[in-house]
Formats: structure tokens, C-alpha cells, sequence
């Protein structure tokens, strides 16, 4: 009877004990485990271990948890299956299912907004700072006559190429997952309709694009850039030169001038549209959608020359004949005087 109720004492011991491991494994691997209750979210890079997620998820759980995680990682053979990425804690995340997404690769994309801005260096920058790609792979393509002639353009028109927006990513993208994806997106944007409007224009998307950034340059005011647009397809039409001073400042290397000096005027470049007839040889930096929208569907007028209002508002005045547009800048320069501006 003793022997009985030693051996029923045991085998009940055993089960409680059971019990009480399973209950504290549940808890442990099955019940939310973080402390967050915010969304949160890891970077997970090629080459990294579990233990280096770990050191990310430090913070955001207890150690008895991080203990539990590093257990189950090692018993799931996490590091030979580890998957780079973005990856989001969520408060109600347990521990097993948490483990089971990253070593699948269920990843939460990014935003990635693609900027308005005048060199391949800054965009490559943006780019860089919103996912995993290195700025200097980017620019190495973007000044690679080989690699841009693969993408269908050169280091000149590349620019033409990208459309500021926002676009959902996966953070890790590589490089050519990235130009994959602008060429995806540059293909929908020049539609059929996009591409018939440029051909009624005489002009190729590349060409309406390097208008465009020219047309950006000249006014941020996007109410005024149809007729900013119209002037230049004007003066075009009719063999003039462009003249157009941003694209002096891009021959010069200078975005920052204020005031266009004859000197400036003599740089031999052929982005200098005082010198040289037609459009540049590309875009002078990334134009915004409505700038390409604006020479799409410029205003039609009879203007041919521009000078910034002596008020320094941003806005324009324009003129049909070359004395009135003498007038317009003699009072802007007397401003410019004024103000000691050089």
C-alpha cells in the first residue's frame, strides 16, 4: 500500500511538474512578451546573428523573456535561418510567432520618398537614409555611362529617370531590386496618353523632363510654372536661345548664385543657354510632378521673356517684346541694388 501510494505520490508530482513547465513554456513563448506599447521596429542586416537581434530586442522585453527567445532561437536554428529586413514588434507579439516571422522574412515595407533635389549625390543620400542601400553603389551606376546605357540613358539624362514621390519598399532592397522598381514606376507614369502629349510637342520624355527641372528651377510658385513653360516651348519653337539662368548656375556649379553676371554668361558648357541653342544635354536636377505636368500642359501665350518681380515675391513678370522685358529687369536690378545684393 506505502509502495502504491509512493508510486501514485510520484506519477502526480511528474504531472504537476509537467504541467507547470508546459504552463510556464506557454507563457513564456505563447502570451504577448513585449513591454512596448508602441509600435516598434528592428533592422535585421545581412550577416547578422541571433544573438545581434537579441541586442535589439534587449530593451523591449525581460531578460527571463530574452532568455526564453535565445533558447527557442537556438532550438529553431535561427542563425542559419536568419532573413534581413524590417521588422515590426507588436505589443500583442509572442515570442514563438515573433521568431517564426523574422525567420521567414515577413517584413514590413518603408515609405520610401524619392525627393526633388538637384544632384544624383543628394539622392543617392535620401535614399540611402530611408534603406539599407549604400549612397556610394548608387551614385557609382548613376555616373556609370555602361550601367546607365543598361537602364536606357546616360549619366546626363539619368536624372530623368526618377519620379518624386513616395513608394513602399522593402528596406533591405539591393541595388538593382531599387532601379528595377524606378523603371517600373517611370514606365506607369509615361503612359501611353503622358507619352502622346510629349509627341505633340516635339519632344521626347526626356526632353519634356530636362524642361521641366528647368522650368523647377525658375519658380516654386506651381501656379506659375504652365507659363513659365510656355515661354521656353515659345522661344524654342521660334530658334531662340533659352537663356535661362538656372541653367547658367548648373554650368557654373553654382545653385547658389543670386545675381547672373556677364562672366557667368561666357562658361563654355553646353548646359550654358546663353551660349547654346536647344535644351541641355539633360535634366539640371530631378523635376516634381507638376513641374513635368506644367510643360505637359503648358499655358499658351505670347511670351518671351521672364525677369523675378522687383517685390521678391518668387513670382514673374513677363513680356512679349524685348523693351518691355528691359523695363521689367531695369526695375528688378535697381532692387537688387538697393538691396546690395551682389
Amino acid at each position: 500500500m506505502t509502495r502504491k501510494r509512493t508510486i501514485l505520490t510520484t506519477l502526480i508530482t511528474l504531472v504537476a511538474l509537467g504541467a507547470l513547465a508546459a504552463g510556464t513554456l506557454y507563457y513564456l513563448w505563447f502570451t504577448p512578451a513585449f513591454t512596448s506599447r508602441a509600435r516598434t521596429f528592428i533592422y535585421i542586416r545581412p550577416g547578422d546573428t541571433a544573438e545581434a537581434v537579441c541586442q535589439q530586442l534587449d530593451t523591449l522585453t525581460t531578460p527571463r523573456r530574452m532568455t526564453a527567445f535565445r533558447w527557442l532561437a537556438s532550438f529553431y536554428d535561427y542563425d542559419t535561418r536568419i532573413r534581413s529586413g524590417r521588422y515590426e514588434v507588436r505589443p500583442d507579439d509572442d515570442l514563438f510567432h515573433f521568431l517564426r516571422r523574422l525567420s521567414i522574412g515577413q517584413q514590413s515595407p518603408v515609405r520610401l520618398t524619392i525627393p526633388s533635389v538637384r544632384t544624383v549625390e543628394r539622392l543617392a543620400s535620401a535614399v540611402a537614409s530611408q534603406v539599407m542601400l549604400d549612397s556610394a553603389s548608387i551614385v557609382g551606376v548613376l555616373r556609370d555611362s555602361v550601367a546607365c546605357s543598361r537602364l536606357g540613358y546616360t549619366p546626363q539624362t539619368i536624372a530623368a529617370l526618377f519620379l518624386p514621390d513616395t513608394y513602399e519598399v522593402y528596406w533591405d532592397m539591393t541595388a538593382e531590386d531599387f532601379f528595377t522598381r524606378m523603371q517600373r514606376e517611370h514606365a506607369r507614369f509615361w503612359n501611353e496618353k503622358r507619352r502622346q502629349e510629349a509627341q505633340a510637342l516635339g519632344l521626347t520624355p526626356e526632353e519634356v523632363v530636362t524642361l521641366a527641372s528647368i522650368v523647377d528651377e525658375e519658380t516654386a510658385k506651381n501656379d506659375e510654372k504652365p507659363i513659365v513653360a510656355g515661354l521656353y516651348l515659345n522661344r524654342l519653337r521660334r530658334g531662340m536661345l533659352l537663356q535661362a539662368d538656372p541653367t547658367v548656375k548648373y554650368a557654373n556649379g553654382d545653385f547658389g548664385l543670386r545675381r547672373i553676371l556677364f562672366k557667368h554668361l561666357e562658361v563654355a558648357s553646353p548646359y550654358n543657354t546663353y551660349k547654346y541653342a536647344g535644351l541641355p544635354p539633360g535634366p539640371i536636377r530631378i523635376p516634381s510632378i507638376a513641374g513635368i505636368e506644367s510643360v505637359l500642359h503648358y499655358r499658351q501665350h505670347n511670351y518671351l521673356y521672364m525677369c523675378a518681380r522687383e517685390d521678391f515675391s518668387g513670382y514673374h513678370n513677363f513680356a512679349s517684346t524685348l523693351a518691355q522685358h528691359n523695363l521689367n529687369a531695369a526695375r528688378y536690378q535697381r532692387e537688387l541694388n538697393r538691396r546690395n545684393i551682389k
